[in-house]
């Protein structure tokens, strides 16, 4: 019985995981479709959707067999990630400016290379825990990078005391993801998948306190002036200068 149990709660975990984590990456398409609208990039950030997308290029690998046993769950989720990112990737590059546009494709082609040389290294060189070790390594360093994006946004909320730029359902999916592969990891034993996303649980936990907090004040004159134009998500807008007009904010992202 105690063994069904924990197969029942490791197939609720990855379930839960699987979806959260799919909210996650289908997060931008509002912010694209604004892309896509006013064939401009404006003022948004392409690097952390580049860098998602090496996240999860790093851990679909990680989750293939001949790398790491029992962790294809990983693998399928992380590679539809990857897939989703990587549209992304080609739409903002394709409607970004001449000097965004070549960062970003430098910055990409360097993403490949990153992960080219993992893999590779991994295949040739390392084998059995030598290899699990390398490839969750290098996941783990970049799954961390990605939760720990919206620091700079919980700096923001805290030092204007509003949460307009911290949407609540983007923090609790943060939350529910980082806490279902937290537990998923935990249940099969893989430091890999439990650490990062035990960060991202408590990162999320952390947002939900401030959201709780906050949600009822308006903020100060210093955070309004940004709201028509400006936005603070996973894609960040990397200057807030513009003039505020009566357009509606969007929904924007975490990553």
């Amino acid at each position: 019985m105690k063994m069904y149990s924990l197969v029942y709660v490791n197939v609720f975990s990855f379930s839960i995981g699987n979806a959260t984590a799919l909210f996650l990456f289908l997060a931008p398409t509002i912010t694209f479709t604004r892309i896509i609208r006013s064939k401009s990039t404006e003022q948004f950030s392409g690097i952390p959707y580049v860098m998602t997308l090496l996240n999860c290029l790093l851990s679909a690998w990680y989750g293939l067999p001949f790398v790491s046993k029992n962790n294809l769950l990983v693998s399928t989720i992380n590679g539809t990630g990857a897939g989703i990112e990587t549209i992304y990737v080609l739409v903002f590059i394709f409607y970004a400016p001449k000097t965004e546009k070549a960062r970003i494709l430098g910055l990409f082609a360097c993403v490949l290379t990153v992960f080219s040389a993992v893999a590779l290294i991994s295949l040739f060189a390392l084998h059995g825990n030598g290899r699990k070790l390398f490839c969750g390594l290098a996941a783990t360093i970049f799954s961390i990078i990605m939760y720990a994006s919206p620091l700079s946004i919980m700096r923001l909320v805290i030092k204007t005391k509003s949460v307009e730029f911290m949407p609540f359902f983007l923090s609790l999916f943060v939350f529910l993801c980082g806490t279902s592969w937290f537990v998923y990891g935990l249940l099969g034993r893989d430091a890999f998948v439990a650490i990062p996303n035990g960060f991202g649980c408590g990162l999320g936990f952390m947002q939900l306190i401030l959201y709780s907090i906050y949600r009822n004040n308006k903020g100060s004159g210093q955070a309004k002036k940004p709201t028509a134009n400006g936005t603070v998500e996973m894609g960040a807008e990397k200057s807030h200068q513009e003039k505020p007009t009566n357009a509606k904010l969007p929904h924007l992202e975490h990553v």
